[in-house]
C-alpha cells in the first residue's frame, strides 16, 4: 500500500532531514488501519517529495528519480481517497487562444500527462475530479475554430472535463447582461459587431472569461482560477532536458499556498522561451551571433563542434532583455554563447547551418541564445511579493475576479507588468509569486514558426512586426506611467487630472530617449553583423555546402535591417508625432476612467450571478 514511499525511505532514510519523517512512518505503520491518521501520512509524502525535488535537481533528473516522484504523489491521492473528505481546491484552467489548434493541442496533451502522472484530486467517471478547462477561443479562421472545438471533445473523452467558451458563447454571456450595465464596460470587453467578434486580443478575451468564470465559482466556491498562454506546457526545461521534464506537480503545489498563506493572487514565470517581444531583444541577440561568428571564423568547419560542454549561466534573469535595467535588473551579460542542440558527433559546420535555422524564430519570440531554465528552490523560500503579473501563469482566488485585466481595448503589450503594478498598490502581500513556472514554446515544431501572432505581417520571406512594435513601447509608457502613478496613491486615491497628463508626457519623452539610444546601439551591431558576415575571408562565403546556410543569415539579417534598420517602420510610428498625440489621448482618457471602470465592472458582476 505504501510502497513509493518505503521505497524513498529506503534510500535517503539515513538523511537527517528525514529521520523524523521516518520515525513517524514507522509510528503510523504500527498502528491499525482505523487508528491511522491520515493527515499525518499525507504529510510525510509530501515531505518525501519536497526532499526528492532537490535530490533530482542535483542530480539532473534521473528517470528512477523522476519516476519515484510521481508514484509518491499517485500513493499520496490513494490514502486522500480513502478519506471521507477532500477539502483541496478545484481548479479551473482558463486558455485564451486565437488560430492556435496546434498549440492548444500541446498545452492540453502535456496538462493530461500531468494529471496522469501525478492524479491530483482523484478520478471519478473517468474524469478528473477536480480539474475543470475552460477554451476561451478568440480565432478568425473557421477551420481553426473547427479544430478548436475537436480538441475539446477529444480530451472530455480522455478525462480531462473540458468547456468551449467560442464566439457565440461570448456573445451569449455579455448578452446576460442589463444594457445599462454592458454599455458601461466598452473599456473592458470591448464592442465588436457578431460577425467581427475574433482577435479581440487577449485581454478582453479574459476579461470575458472573467463573466462566464464569475458564474462557474458560483457554483463551487472552494476554486482557483488558473490562467495561462496556448503555447505553454505544464513542464520546465533543464540543461540535462532542455525539452522540458514534468518535475512540478502544480495542483499540489498551489493548493499548498492558497491553503497556508492568505494570498488572492498569484503569479508564477515562464522557462524556455522569452516572455516578451523580440522588439525588445534584438540587440543582445546581433550581440550573440556576432560573438558566435568570430569565434568560429579561424576553426576548420569540419572540426567537431564545441559549443556544448560550456556552462551555461543561471543568474541572468532578464538576460534577453535589451532595456532589463528599466525593471531593475543588474547590468546585463555582454553576450552568451550559443548552446548547440544537435546530438551525436557533428562538426562545426553542422553546428553553423542548425544554428542558420534558427535564426529567423526569433521574429516569432524564440531566442536561439538566450532561454532561461529552471532552478529548483524550496516551495517556501520561493514565495516573495510580487509586481508584475505573468499573464500566462497566473491564479486567483475566486473573490480575485475584481481584478479585470486593465486598459484592455488599447491592445497594449505588457498588460500584466500594468495589472500587476496595481495589485501590488491594492493587495500588497497577499500578491505574491513563487518559483512554479511553465514551459514556454513560442514557436511549432512542424514549421518553426507561431501559428498567429497579432501585430507580425508576413509577405514571404519578409517579416513586419512594426504593430507589435508599436504595441510594445506604448505598453511600456502605459506600465512605467502607472508605476509612477501608484506610488502617488492611484488607483486607490483620485489624482489630478493634470498630475497624470505630466506624468505620462514625461514618461513617454523618457521611453523615447531610452528607445532611441537602443536603436542606436542596434544599428551599429547591424552594421558590424553584416561586415563579418559577409567578409570574403570568412570559411561560410569559401565553402560551397554553405550556401544554404549563408541565406538564413541574410535573411534574418534583412529582416533586422527592415524592423530595426535606420529606417524601420515600427519606429517611425512611434516617432511620428501625430500617432503619439492620438496614444497619448487614448492612454490618458483610459487612466482617467480608470476607477469608474472598476466600479462598472463590480456592478456587472454581482448581475451576472
Amino acid at each position: 500500500m505504501e510502497e513509493a514511499l518505503s521505497h524513498f525511505f529506503s534510500l535517503f532514510g539515513s538523511h537527517q532531514t528525514i529521520q523524523p519523517a521516518l520515525a513517524q512512518w514507522q509510528k503510523t505503520k504500527k498502528a491499525s488501519v482505523q487508528e491511522k491518521v491520515e493527515k499525518s501520512l499525507t504529510e510525510i509524502y509530501d515531505l518525501a517529495a519536497s526532499f526528492l525535488e532537490q535530490e533530482m535537481y542535483r542530480g539532473g533528473y534521473p528517470e528512477t528519480y523522476l519516476d519515484l516522484h510521481q508514484q509518491l504523489f499517485r500513493e499520496m491521492e490513494s490514502h486522500i481517497a480513502n478519506q471521507k473528505k477532500d477539502d483541496r481546491y478545484h481548479f479551473i484552467l482558463v486558455i485564451p487562444v486565437a488560430d492556435r489548434p496546434q498549440h492548444l493541442e500541446n498545452c492540453l496533451n502535456s496538462l493530461l500527462t500531468l494529471c496522469q502522472r501525478f492524479t491530483y484530486g482523484g478520478i471519478s467517471d473517468h474524469q478528473y475530479k477536480k480539474i475543470t478547462v475552460l477554451i476561451a477561443d478568440d480565432s478568425k479562421e473557421a477551420v481553426n475554430r473547427k479544430s478548436i472545438r475537436t480538441l475539446h471533445h477529444r480530451f472530455t473523452q480522455y478525462g480531462l472535463k473540458t468547456d468551449y467558451y467560442g464566439q457565440s458563447e461570448q456573445l451569449r454571456q455579455i448578452d446576460q447582461l442589463e444594457q445599462s450595465k454592458r454599455n458601461k464596460l466598452d473599456r473592458i470587453i470591448g464592442r465588436h459587431s457578431p460577425t467581427g467578434f475574433y482577435h479581440k486580443g487577449a485581454s478582453i478575451t479574459r476579461n470575458i472569461s472573467y463573466l462566464k468564470l464569475n458564474n462557474m465559482v458560483a457554483e463551487n466556491g472552494h476554486t482557483l482560477i488558473w490562467f495561462m498562454d496556448s503555447d505553454q506546457e505544464f513542464q520546465v526545461n533543464t540543461t540535462s532536458h532542455p525539452d522540458g521534464v514534468y518535475a512540478i506537480n502544480y495542483f499540489h503545489r498551489l493548493n499548498q499556498i492558497f491553503s497556508s498563506t492568505h494570498t488572492s493572487v498569484m503569479t508564477g514565470k515562464v522557462v524556455g522561451d522569452p516572455p516578451v517581444s523580440p522588439a525588445v531583444m534584438a540587440g543582445n541577440l546581433l550581440q550573440d551571433v556576432i560573438t558566435y561568428l568570430n569565434m568560429i571564423t579561424n576553426i576548420d568547419p569540419s572540426d567537431n563542434c564545441h559549443f556544448h560542454s560550456q556552462e551555461i549561466p543561471h543568474d541572468k534573469e532578464a538576460a534577453y532583455h535589451d532595456m532589463a535595467d528599466l525593471f531593475g535588473f543588474k547590468k546585463q551579460i555582454e553576450s552568451l554563447n550559443y548552446q548547440c542542440k544537435l546530438e551525436g558527433r557533428h562538426s562545426l559546420k553542422d553546428c553553423f547551418s542548425d544554428f542558420s535555422e534558427k535564426l529567423n524564430r526569433f521574429f516569432d519570440g524564440e531566442h536561439p541564445t538566450r532561454q532561461s531554465y529552471y532552478d529548483h528552490q524550496s516551495l517556501v523560500t520561493s514565495i516573495e511579493p510580487a509586481r508584475t503579473v505573468y499573464t500566462g501563469n497566473y491564479i486567483l482566488d475566486t473573490k480575485s475576479l475584481t481584478h479585470f485585466i486593465p486598459f484592455a481595448t488599447l491592445k497594449l503589450r505588457m498588460a500584466g507588468p500594468v495589472l500587476g503594478r496595481i495589485l501590488k498598490a491594492e493587495l500588497g502581500d497577499r500578491f505574491i509569486s513563487a518559483n512554479l513556472p511553465m514551459l514556454h514554446k513560442r514557436t511549432v515544431d512542424e514549421t518553426g514558426q507561431s501559428e498567429f501572432r497579432p501585430g507580425i505581417d508576413r509577405v514571404k520571406k519578409q517579416i513586419d512586426m512594426s504593430g507589435e512594435f508599436e504595441r510594445q513601447f506604448f505598453g511600456d509608457v502605459m506600465l512605467f506611467t502607472i508605476e509612477a502613478l501608484t506610488e502617488k496613491g492611484y488607483p486607490q486615491k483620485p489624482i489630478a487630472e493634470q498630475t497624470i497628463r505630466k506624468t505620462l508626457e514625461r514618461v513617454e519623452s523618457s521611453m523615447q530617449r531610452k528607445y532611441a539610444e537602443k536603436h542606436a546601439q542596434i544599428v551599429v551591431k547591424l552594421e558590424n553583423l553584416k561586415q563579418v558576415m559577409g567578409d570574403r575571408q570568412r570559411w561560410w562565403l569559401q565553402n560551397a555546402t554553405c550556401t544554404h546556410a549563408h541565406a538564413n543569415f541574410l535573411q534574418f539579417i534583412n529582416n533586422m535591417e527592415y524592423n530595426f534598420g535606420e529606417d524601420a517602420p515600427g519606429y517611425q510610428i512611434v516617432h511620428s508625432t501625430k500617432h503619439r498625440e492620438k496614444r497619448r489621448h487614448q492612454i490618458h482618457e483610459a487612466l482617467l476612467a480608470f476607477s469608474h471602470d472598476r466600479s462598472n465592472w463590480l456592478a456587472a458582476l454581482s448581475k451576472n450571478q
